[in-house]
């Protein structure tokens, strides 16, 4: 038999009391939803919970992965600067090569020691340390250390920017020193570009550069040239790169040129039979300037060549590179 049970609703006032009746099986299921509702409300309320921590979470992964993308492009934006710097250096180094002549098998480079004179050549550049490494295999282990070893360094290495900033600094400092030792190269190319350093012409040597008896009076004097013994009309050739600051007649030795070729030296050409140039005209090395001649006080035809370094002659052999 079925159980029931009844509810009297009694109100304030007179009124009919109120009877409700209810089965106990209506009860039963009554409870079973009320406990199916409250378990679900409290898994959503677990659910939600779980949710707003997962949104926290992912904000803050989202805030770190932000980071970590910043410091990422501050490091290719290092990388790549670091690549421009690298490039500059390795293009001054080239330059370098270039004005050396490193790349230049017979190396054959028109400069000697200048005695008495202060010396031209084998000198350090004040406060540079000499080039090493300048050929392409440092340069490309050099870039390679930065395109293809740094990045393997970049997820797993914390202190990446303070080390690119080092590196910066030490590709920064390299640039600097291969730019100071362009400049020097530089000039040094064009001390040897102004260093008589071939023949002016062929022929044989009648009189060195030492003292002789003048042909003429027969007193002892310093011959302060070299007489070249050639045909009349035999090219004279400028033994460096110079400017014409001479052309004209100078008693005993005729017709005369004089060539400037910065650095405080100068050449002199004697008893010429033709001049080719001009005063101000720029001549290059190994180029035709005059011709050899027998004018002024000769005793045959020749070149008489001069060396003067700062007003004093010198011995043009000690110039001379070729034999």
């Amino acid at each position: 038999m079925d159980r029931s049970y009844t509810i009297l609703l009694v109100p304030d006032r007179d009124a009919k009391v109120k009877k409700i009746r209810v089965e106990h099986r209506v009860l039963v299921r009554a409870a079973i939803a009320a406990g199916i509702v409250v378990c679900a409300f409290v898994a959503m309320l677990a659910n939600y919970f779980s949710v707003v921590g997962r949104v926290a979470e992912n904000q803050l992964l989202r805030a770190e992965n932000l980071e970590l993308q910043n410091r990422w492009r501050e490091a290719e934006q290092k990388f790549a600067h670091i690549n421009a710097e690298m490039d500059r250096v390795k293009r001054l180094h080239g330059n370098l090569r270039f004005i050396t002549q490193l790349n230049d098998p017979e190396r054959r480079l028109g400069i000697g020691p200048l005695q008495g004179s202060g010396e031209l050549v084998g000198r350090e550049p004040p406060g540079v340390s000499p080039p090493q490494g300048m050929g392409g295999a440092t340069m490309a282990n050099t870039t390679a250390g930065v395109t293809n070893e740094e990045p393997a360094h970049m997820e797993s290495d914390g202190d990446l920017l303070p080390k690119l900033d080092d590196m910066d600094k030490k590709v920064k400092a390299q640039e600097q020193e291969a730019r100071m030792l362009k400049s020097y190269f530089e000039d040094q190319q064009a001390l040897l570009s102004a260093v008589p350093s071939i023949w002016p012409t062929r022929g044989f040597i009648t009189s060195d550069f030492a003292h002789r008896y003048d042909p003429y009076t027969g007193d002892k004097v310093m011959h302060e040239g070299m007489d070249i013994g050639a045909q009349v009309g035999t090219p004279v050739k400028a033994p460096a790169d110079a400017t014409v600051v001479f052309v004209g007649t100078e008693g005993g030795y005729g017709n005369v040129l004089v060539l400037d070729h910065g650095y405080g030296i100068k050449t002199r050409y004697g008893h010429l039979s033709r001049i080719d140039v001009k005063t101000g005209e720029k001549v290059k090395r190994g180029q035709f300037v005059a011709a050899v001649g027998n004018s002024g006080r000769s005793t045959g035809p020749h070149l008489h060549y001069e060396v003067r370094v700062n007003g004093v002659a010198d011995n043009p052999r000690k110039f001379v590179l070729e034999e």
